[in-house]
């Protein structure tokens, strides 16, 4: 997991290297609702559905079931995250994305920089 501050995370109070401000982090409002905010609640049930399914993998390790079992379940649950991902990429594609085009600037470059590099990362796993 990376610390690396994210525009749309609040200005950067520490500054560059320099003591000079990220421009693009101080122009991002700090408005404190992600696009997935209208569907935390499925997101949060359906992260722990998923949760449930590790734990069941854990288990049919542990009881040493058959391999090809275990990996249709690592299967499943793939499949599942996958989902919640997309989810999570639609949601921020129509919030944040779409609010930072609308503003312009280095905002919505740094913002469409964002979604292409997640696009990128959600295809190559």
């Amino acid at each position: 997991m990376s610390t690396k501050p994210r525009a749309g995370d609040g200005p950067d109070v520490s500054g560059d290297e320099d003591g000079t401000q990220d421009p693009v982090a101080e122009a991002v409002p700090s408005h404190g609702q992600h696009g997935y905010s209208a569907h935390r609640d499925d997101y949060l049930a359906r992260l722990r559905r998923i949760e449930g399914q590790v734990r069941g993998l854990q288990r049919m390790v542990d009881e040493d079931k058959y391999c090809i079992d275990i990996l249709t379940q690592v299967s499943a649950a793939t499949r599942a995250l996958q989902s919640v991902a997309i989810g999570l990429l639609e949601d921020h594609l129509g919030h944040c994305v779409a609010d930072a085009v609308a503003t312009g600037g280095p905002v919505a470059d740094e913002k469409l920089r964002e979604a292409s590099a997640a696009i990128a990362r959600l295809v190559r796993s």
